[in-house]
Parts: structure tokens; sequence; C-alpha cells
């Protein structure tokens, strides 16, 4: 006979399961509604509004998945959320701004022009350097962080760790805020990724503008995620990495050297937070000391969805998120303004729905 304090949790938790599926259900339903409402009745965007609306959401669904996927392997090595991962990407932004800054006041004359300047005579020179030294700072940054603020914590409780990162990220926010100051910079751009610039296609009768910048950044996103994953998939360090998420003690026995791994595992996650923040100014054209903030958030609730711990997840989860972001609030008939609303109430419906994302795995104890 079945434990009647058993029954009674069994009894709760089919309740639970019945409500989550009422509310799946109606907000099925009025999206669905919506849609009908928004592409047959209303018809209020035409068909080049959509392109333009789903080219945007891909831009910016290439850069959220470069810095969920660093939420994703730190998660995977060391079961932590490392919420200073937005200023990271904050940092290499920054380290492209003062390149091209520095390139642009860096006299490089020719007979035809003799005003030019470096960053317009060698563009691809001059974005090469903007990356490597974006890569440089924010992979060294989170390198450094870490060594300083998590490795002496490594056996501490979560609630530690979780806490250290949100110092760390408020620590990072206030200190490029000291250093560089509060006002937004213009980033200038070489002229050939102006972004006003960009081929132009005949979409219903009416112009679309595809920018290069917007395509320079999607191309090199979706490079970026192919050599992460040839790299974790196909390398001995990916290898490592793969046996620290799985068993840390046992990829110990077996001689992974497991400080080193994670060590590496946070470097890497910098470099592609770097890149994601050189890019993201590359298309914005504006950063702060809080260029990070909500850009870092936003590919944590990609992560989540795509399935904390999961490359390929946070892969899908970040181009997801960035076409909710573009799309949906002409879906939803509201404000474009309000698409952060969108994005978070995206997280709130994932983590009540489906806690372990589209592609995750339930998690163990161990990683609780």
């Amino acid at each position: 006979m079945m434990d009647p304090s058993a029954k009674k949790i069994q009894t709760r938790l089919r309740i639970s399961r019945y409500v989550r599926w009422a509310v799946g259900a109606l907000v099925t339903a009025f999206l669905v509604w919506r849609l009908y409402e928004v592409l047959w009745v209303e018809r209020a965007f035409s068909a080049d509004t959509w392109v333009r609306f789903g080219l945007s959401g891909l831009i910016l669904g290439g850069m959220y998945a470069l810095i969920a996927i660093g939420y994703t392997l730190v998660y995977g090595i060391m079961f932590m959320i490392n919420f200073a991962h937005g200023e990271v990407m904050m940092l290499g932004a920054f380290g492209g701004y003062f390149v091209f800054e520095i390139l642009r006041f860096l006299p490089a004359p020719t007979a035809a022009n003799p005003d030019l300047n470096f960053l317009n005579a060698y563009p691809a020179v001059s974005v090469v350097l903007a990356f490597a030294a974006g890569v440089l700072i924010s992979g060294l940054s989170g390198y450094f962080l870490e060594k300083i603020a998590y490795g002496p914590l490594r056996k501490a409780p979560r609630l530690i760790l979780l806490i250290t990162a949100i110092g760390a990220s408020i620590f990072l926010q206030n200190a490029a805020m000291l250093l560089f100051g509060p006002q937004r910079k213009n980033i200038v751009n070489p002229e050939v990724l102006d972004r006003g610039a960009g081929w132009t296609l005949q979409i219903a009768g009416s112009p679309v503008l595809i920018p290069y910048t917007g395509v320079f950044s999607l191309v090199l996103s979706a490079v970026l995620l192919v050599a992460l994953y040839v790299l974790v998939q196909r390398t001995k360090l990916g290898r490592a990495m793969r046996a620290v998420a799985q068993d840390r003690d046992t990829a110990f026995l077996m001689g992974v050297d497991v400080d080193r791994v994670v060590s590496q595992t946070f470097l890497i996650s910098g470099v592609l937070a770097g890149a994601a923040g050189v890019m993201w100014g590359i298309h914005m054209g504006l950063v702060n000391h809080y260029t990070g903030f909500l850009p870092g958030i936003k590919a944590f609730t990609a992560a989540v969805m795509g399935g904390i711990g999961n490359i390929p997840g946070a892969m899908l989860g970040g181009i997801f998120l960035g076409l909710i972001e573009s799309v949906g609030p002409a879906l939803l008939g509201i404000d474009f303004q309000l698409k952060d609303v969108i994005a978070f109430t995206i997280l709130i419906l994932v983590l009540i729905f489906r806690p372990s994302g589209i592609l995750g795995e339930k998690l163990t104890e161990e990683k609780l």
C-alpha cells in the first residue's frame, strides 16, 4: 500500500503537470491567433519588412550564440553560471574600439589621397587588429577571472560562486566606467564596413538593404561556431573538456589536468565573448561600460533555452532568440521597445515547461 505522504506528493505533481499543460495550451492558442491576425487579417507588414526582421534576427542570433556558448562551456565544466561573461564581452568591444580609434588617427597618405588614414587605407588589416585586440583582452580577462575570483572557490557551495560571479560583473562594469568614462563611445568603422552600406535586393517590389556589417558578423559567427564545435569534438583539448564535464574525478584519475582544462575553458569562452563584442561594436556602432549587460543576460536566456551545458543547444537557442526578438513584437502587435520583455518571458516559460532546454538533458544531483 502506498504511503499517504507519497500519494499526496504524486497528486500534487499530477495537478502541477495539468496546470502546466493548460497554461501551455492557452499560450499556444494565443500565439496561433496572433499569427492569423497579423499575417492574414491585418497584414500590417509587407514581405520586404518580414525579410528585414528575419535578417536582423539572424545577425543578432549569431552574436547571442557566441556569447551563450561561453555560458555553456563554463557551466559544463564547473556547473556554475558566469554572470560576469557579458562584461568580458564588453571589454572585447572596448578593445576593438580603441584599435579603430588609434588607426583612424594614424596617417597613411597616398599620392591620390594625402589625407588617408590607416583605417581606410588598410581596412582588412584594421579589422584583424581590432579582433586580435578584442579576443586577447577578453580571453585574458576570462582566464584571470577564473584564476583570481573562481579558482580559490572551486570547492565552495554553488551559491558562493554565483554571488562571486555577480560581484565580478559589477566590479568589471564599474572598472570600465572609471577607466573609459560613462559616456557612450561612437565606433567609426572602415569605410568599406560603413553601417549604411550594403547590397540591395528587390523583395516584392521594395528595396531591402543587406548591410555589409550584418553579413560580416553573421558569416564570422558561423565560422567561429563551427570552429568551436570542431575543437570540442575533434581535438585532445576538446576530449579533455568533455571528460571533465562528464566526470571530473574520473577524468583526474585518468591523467587529465583538471585545473588546466578549467582555465583553458575560461580562456576559450573569453575569446568567443571578445569576438562577439567586437562584432557588436562594428554592427551597432556604440560601446560603453553597460554594453555587455543586456546581451549577456539574453545570451544566458539563449543558453537556458537551448539546454545549458549543450553546445549545439546554445547555438540553436541564440539563433532562435535573435529571430524571436526581431519578429516577436510584430507578430504580437506590441511596441518594438518591448522586445526585451519577449526575451525574458521566453526564459520564464522555458524554466516552467522545459527546464532542461530544447536539447538539454535532465540535471543530475551533482550538477544542481
